[in-house]
Protein backbone atom coordinates (compact mmCIF):
# COMPACT_ATOMS: atom_id res chain seq x y z
CA UNK A 1 0.00 0.00 0.00
CA UNK A 2 1.18 3.52 -0.71
CA UNK A 3 2.03 5.85 2.11
CA UNK A 4 -0.11 8.90 2.72
CA UNK A 5 1.61 12.01 1.38
CA UNK A 6 3.18 13.80 4.34
CA UNK A 7 1.09 16.97 4.62
CA UNK A 8 1.46 17.50 8.35
CA UNK A 9 3.47 20.35 9.85
CA UNK A 10 6.90 19.69 11.25
CA UNK A 11 5.64 20.56 14.71
CA UNK A 12 3.03 17.82 14.50
CA UNK A 13 5.73 15.23 13.92
CA UNK A 14 7.96 16.40 16.75
CA UNK A 15 8.37 13.91 19.57
CA UNK A 16 6.81 10.92 17.77
CA UNK A 17 9.99 9.28 16.48
CA UNK A 18 9.01 6.05 18.27
CA UNK A 19 5.66 5.85 16.47
CA UNK A 20 5.03 2.51 14.81
CA UNK A 21 4.93 2.66 10.98
CA UNK A 22 1.30 1.51 10.94
CA UNK A 23 0.23 4.29 13.29
CA UNK A 24 2.27 6.89 11.44
CA UNK A 25 0.47 5.84 8.25
CA UNK A 26 -2.89 6.04 10.00
CA UNK A 27 -2.12 9.51 11.38
CA UNK A 28 -0.95 10.77 7.98
CA UNK A 29 -4.04 9.43 6.24
CA UNK A 30 -6.39 10.99 8.78
CA UNK A 31 -4.53 14.27 8.35
CA UNK A 32 -4.79 14.08 4.54
CA UNK A 33 -8.54 13.52 4.77
CA UNK A 34 -8.88 16.31 7.30
CA UNK A 35 -7.05 18.80 5.09
CA UNK A 36 -9.14 17.87 2.04
CA UNK A 37 -12.37 18.21 4.02
CA UNK A 38 -11.34 21.55 5.54
CA UNK A 39 -10.40 23.30 2.29
CA UNK A 40 -9.77 22.55 -1.39
CA UNK A 41 -6.20 21.53 -2.24
CA UNK A 42 -3.91 24.06 -3.90
CA UNK A 43 -1.70 23.36 -6.92
CA UNK A 44 1.19 22.14 -4.77
CA UNK A 45 -1.00 19.67 -2.91
CA UNK A 46 -2.58 18.36 -6.10
CA UNK A 47 0.89 17.82 -7.53
CA UNK A 48 1.91 15.99 -4.36
CA UNK A 49 -1.00 13.59 -4.70
CA UNK A 50 -0.40 13.13 -8.43
CA UNK A 51 3.29 12.27 -8.03
CA UNK A 52 3.26 10.34 -4.75
CA UNK A 53 4.33 6.67 -4.97
CA UNK A 54 1.37 4.33 -5.36
CA UNK A 55 1.04 0.63 -4.65
CA UNK A 56 0.12 -2.02 -7.20
CA UNK A 57 -1.73 -4.07 -4.58
CA UNK A 58 -5.30 -4.98 -5.45
CA UNK A 59 -6.92 -4.26 -2.07
CA UNK A 60 -9.60 -1.56 -2.09
CA UNK A 61 -7.58 0.97 -0.10
CA UNK A 62 -4.61 0.78 -2.45
CA UNK A 63 -6.97 1.17 -5.41
CA UNK A 64 -8.47 4.25 -3.76
CA UNK A 65 -5.02 5.85 -3.40
CA UNK A 66 -4.37 5.24 -7.11
CA UNK A 67 -7.71 6.79 -8.02
CA UNK A 68 -6.89 9.86 -5.93
CA UNK A 69 -3.53 10.20 -7.72
CA UNK A 70 -5.21 9.97 -11.12
CA UNK A 71 -7.88 12.50 -10.14
CA UNK A 72 -5.28 14.93 -8.79
CA UNK A 73 -3.29 14.67 -12.01
CA UNK A 74 -6.34 15.61 -14.09
CA UNK A 75 -7.66 18.37 -11.79
CA UNK A 76 -6.84 22.06 -11.67
CA UNK A 77 -6.91 24.17 -8.48
CA UNK A 78 -9.69 26.36 -9.85
CA UNK A 79 -11.90 23.43 -10.77
CA UNK A 80 -11.42 21.78 -7.39
CA UNK A 81 -12.08 25.04 -5.55
CA UNK A 82 -15.38 25.45 -7.42
CA UNK A 83 -16.25 21.82 -6.71
CA UNK A 84 -15.52 22.26 -3.00
CA UNK A 85 -17.66 25.39 -2.89
CA UNK A 86 -20.62 23.58 -4.43
CA UNK A 87 -20.24 20.43 -2.35
CA UNK A 88 -19.66 21.89 1.10
CA UNK A 89 -20.69 25.57 1.09
CA UNK A 90 -23.17 26.42 -1.67
CA UNK A 91 -25.73 29.19 -1.41
CA UNK A 92 -26.92 28.70 2.13
CA UNK A 93 -25.97 25.02 2.15
CA UNK A 94 -23.78 22.74 0.10
CA UNK A 95 -24.73 19.47 -1.50
CA UNK A 96 -23.14 17.72 1.49
CA UNK A 97 -23.33 18.60 5.19
CA UNK A 98 -20.17 17.12 6.77
CA UNK A 99 -21.22 17.26 10.43
CA UNK A 100 -21.79 14.37 12.79
CA UNK A 101 -24.95 15.86 14.31
CA UNK A 102 -26.49 16.22 10.87
CA UNK A 103 -25.87 12.61 9.92
CA UNK A 104 -26.94 11.22 13.29
CA UNK A 105 -30.00 13.39 14.00
CA UNK A 106 -30.82 15.34 10.83
CA UNK A 107 -30.05 18.63 12.58
CA UNK A 108 -26.97 20.68 13.41
CA UNK A 109 -25.73 21.44 16.94
CA UNK A 110 -27.51 18.46 18.50
CA UNK A 111 -26.64 15.97 21.26
CA UNK A 112 -23.77 14.27 19.36
CA UNK A 113 -21.95 17.63 19.35
CA UNK A 114 -22.48 18.07 23.09
CA UNK A 115 -21.07 14.61 23.75
CA UNK A 116 -18.10 15.32 21.48
CA UNK A 117 -17.33 18.53 23.36
CA UNK A 118 -17.35 16.63 26.64
CA UNK A 119 -15.00 13.98 25.28
CA UNK A 120 -12.71 16.59 23.73
CA UNK A 121 -12.41 18.32 27.08
CA UNK A 122 -11.52 15.03 28.77
CA UNK A 123 -8.82 14.43 26.15
CA UNK A 124 -7.41 17.93 26.51
CA UNK A 125 -8.54 19.33 23.13
CA UNK A 126 -9.74 22.93 23.04
CA UNK A 127 -11.79 24.70 20.41
CA UNK A 128 -9.73 27.28 18.52
CA UNK A 129 -11.11 30.81 18.73
CA UNK A 130 -10.67 31.45 14.99
CA UNK A 131 -12.72 28.41 13.92
CA UNK A 132 -16.38 29.11 13.21
CA UNK A 133 -17.52 25.58 12.39
CA UNK A 134 -18.89 23.29 15.11
CA UNK A 135 -16.40 20.71 16.36
CA UNK A 136 -18.25 17.76 14.80
CA UNK A 137 -17.13 18.78 11.30
CA UNK A 138 -15.54 15.75 9.61
CA UNK A 139 -12.29 17.67 9.06
CA UNK A 140 -11.91 18.42 12.76
CA UNK A 141 -12.65 14.83 13.74
CA UNK A 142 -10.04 13.52 11.30
CA UNK A 143 -7.48 15.91 12.75
CA UNK A 144 -8.27 14.73 16.28
CA UNK A 145 -7.83 11.10 15.20
CA UNK A 146 -4.51 12.02 13.57
CA UNK A 147 -3.29 13.48 16.86
CA UNK A 148 -4.57 10.50 18.86
CA UNK A 149 -2.86 8.08 16.45
CA UNK A 150 0.44 9.88 17.10
CA UNK A 151 0.15 9.30 20.85
CA UNK A 152 2.51 6.52 21.92
CA UNK A 153 1.44 6.54 25.56
CA UNK A 154 -0.09 3.59 27.44
CA UNK A 155 -3.69 2.90 26.52
CA UNK A 156 -3.56 5.12 23.44
CA UNK A 157 -5.11 2.56 21.11
CA UNK A 158 -7.97 1.98 23.53
CA UNK A 159 -8.61 5.73 23.65
CA UNK A 160 -8.55 5.88 19.85
CA UNK A 161 -10.97 2.97 19.59
CA UNK A 162 -13.44 4.58 22.00
CA UNK A 163 -13.29 7.96 20.25
CA UNK A 164 -13.66 6.36 16.82
CA UNK A 165 -16.60 4.22 17.87
CA UNK A 166 -18.47 7.16 19.38
CA UNK A 167 -17.71 10.00 17.01
CA UNK A 168 -16.58 8.60 13.64
CA UNK A 169 -17.67 5.03 13.04
CA UNK A 170 -21.31 5.93 13.57
CA UNK A 171 -21.58 8.15 10.48
CA UNK A 172 -18.47 9.16 8.57
CA UNK A 173 -18.53 6.26 6.11
CA UNK A 174 -21.96 7.46 5.00
CA UNK A 175 -20.54 10.93 4.34
CA UNK A 176 -17.82 9.49 2.12
CA UNK A 177 -20.34 7.34 0.26
CA UNK A 178 -22.54 10.37 -0.31
CA UNK A 179 -19.48 12.21 -1.57
CA UNK A 180 -18.92 9.55 -4.23
CA UNK A 181 -22.54 9.86 -5.36
CA UNK A 182 -22.78 13.66 -5.26
CA UNK A 183 -23.63 15.16 -8.64
CA UNK A 184 -21.01 17.90 -8.26
CA UNK A 185 -18.17 15.57 -7.21
CA UNK A 186 -15.28 14.87 -9.53
CA UNK A 187 -11.99 15.13 -7.69
CA UNK A 188 -13.89 14.65 -4.43
CA UNK A 189 -15.40 11.43 -5.72
CA UNK A 190 -11.91 9.95 -5.35
CA UNK A 191 -11.59 11.56 -1.91
CA UNK A 192 -14.85 9.88 -0.95
CA UNK A 193 -13.57 6.51 -2.16
CA UNK A 194 -10.36 6.89 -0.17
CA UNK A 195 -12.26 8.03 2.91
CA UNK A 196 -14.72 5.15 2.81
CA UNK A 197 -12.05 2.50 2.38
CA UNK A 198 -9.75 3.98 5.02
CA UNK A 199 -12.49 4.43 7.64
CA UNK A 200 -13.66 0.85 7.06
CA UNK A 201 -10.08 -0.41 7.37
CA UNK A 202 -9.39 1.57 10.53
CA UNK A 203 -12.65 0.42 12.05
CA UNK A 204 -11.61 -3.21 11.62
CA UNK A 205 -8.20 -2.43 13.10
CA UNK A 206 -9.58 -0.65 16.15
CA UNK A 207 -12.27 -3.28 16.72
CA UNK A 208 -9.50 -5.85 16.99
CA UNK A 209 -7.80 -3.63 19.56
CA UNK A 210 -11.01 -3.45 21.59
CA UNK A 211 -11.37 -7.24 21.49
CA UNK A 212 -7.69 -7.60 22.47
CA UNK A 213 -7.19 -9.88 19.47
CA UNK A 214 -4.07 -8.00 18.36
CA UNK A 215 -1.06 -8.93 20.47
CA UNK A 216 2.14 -6.84 20.67
CA UNK A 217 3.99 -9.63 18.92
CA UNK A 218 1.56 -9.80 15.99
CA UNK A 219 0.44 -6.27 15.12
CA UNK A 220 -2.41 -5.69 12.74
CA UNK A 221 -1.37 -3.79 9.61
CA UNK A 222 -4.07 -1.21 8.91
CA UNK A 223 -4.52 -0.63 5.20
CA UNK A 224 -3.65 -4.19 4.19
CA UNK A 225 -6.56 -6.38 3.14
Amino acid sequence: MTEAPALHDATAAAGISSLEPEDRLRADTYRVLGRLLAAPPDAETLDLFATAPVSNEDNLLAVAWRMLAMSAERATPGEVADEYQTLFIGLGRGELVPFGSWYLTGFLMEQPLARLRTDMQKLGFERQDDVAEPEDHAAALCEIMALLAEDTGPGSLEVQAAFFETHIGTWMTRLFRDMQEASSARFYRAVGQLGEQFINTDQRYLEMVERSDATPGEPVRPGIS
